[in-house]
């Protein structure tokens, strides 16, 4: 299983959100390269990067920063946030980021999805943010009328190979992961699944390792120190 730590960006600072939040921030670092270079360090080779401020406005404000992520850390860098034209696909692939996850757009441009799994094929990855059931959408403000399940099976008919699933609940709050979620999960769907929201032990690590996941997000239990980032690299292999 490929652990993804994840770094959360705002005006070119690392931060995290509580259960999406913005109200609710923590800033943890202003040079998240170092951040990157740290993960490195402790033997991952993945990062997740998620732009918030791209996340409401759509754009970029964070690509210089994202690509410095990559350049001084060496690892394979995915990144979302508000990534819903196809000129956003082509910036950040182009300036070397590896793979980009579509999340709102996914659910409500289809067409934009089909057209940029055909053109970047396994660069593509979509974010299943779930609450109560549904997915929701802009930066999980609202919930669309989807429900999750169905969801994820559209995904895998349109060609989509790896789907980022959150449980919402879970995210930031240290209460461990939704392993129910992600081994009915990973029994029902063929594409590679990534957890993300709440994986805050090496427990969780263990357990999710054991489902055959393709992969796990570690956000905040990384910056408070309740995951070993060297001995969940461990656990994960």
């Amino acid at each position: 299983m490929i652990l993804f730590p994840a770094i959360d960006l705002f005006e070119g600072k690392a931060v995290r959100l509580l259960r999406g939040d913005y109200d609710r921030m923590t800033v943890y670092s202003h040079h998240p390269e170092e951040i990157g270079e740290d993960f490195a360090r402790c033997g991952v080779k993945h990062a997740h990067l998620v732009d918030l401020e791209g996340a409401r406005s759509g754009e970029t404000p964070n690509l210089e920063t994202a690509v410095r992520i990559r350049e001084q850390s060496g690892l394979f860098c995915e990144i979302g946030g508000g990534i819903r034209r196809m000129e956003t696909v082509d910036r950040y692939l182009s300036a070397g980021l590896d793979r980009v996850i579509l999340g709102t757009a996914a659910v409500e441009d289809e067409a934009f999805l089909i057209r940029a799994v055909e053109k970047y094929g396994e660069r593509i990855a979509v974010g299943v943010d779930i609450r109560d059931g549904y997915v929701a959408v802009k930066g999980w403000t609202e919930r669309s009328a989807l429900e999750f399940r169905s969801f994820c099976r559209r995904m895998e008919e349109q060609g989509v190979r790896t789907l980022i699933c959150t449980d919402i609940s879970r995210d930031g709050a240290m209460q461990g992961t939704n392993r129910e979620l992600y081994r009915e999960l990973s029994e029902t769907l063929k594409v590679q699944i990534t957890a993300s929201g709440g994986v805050s032990s090496l427990e969780d690590v263990t357990e999710l390792r054991r489902m055959n996941l393709y992969g796990a997000i570690i956000g905040k239990a990384y910056y408070t120190g309740d995951i070993d980032l060297k001995k969940a690299t461990e656990v994960a292999r």
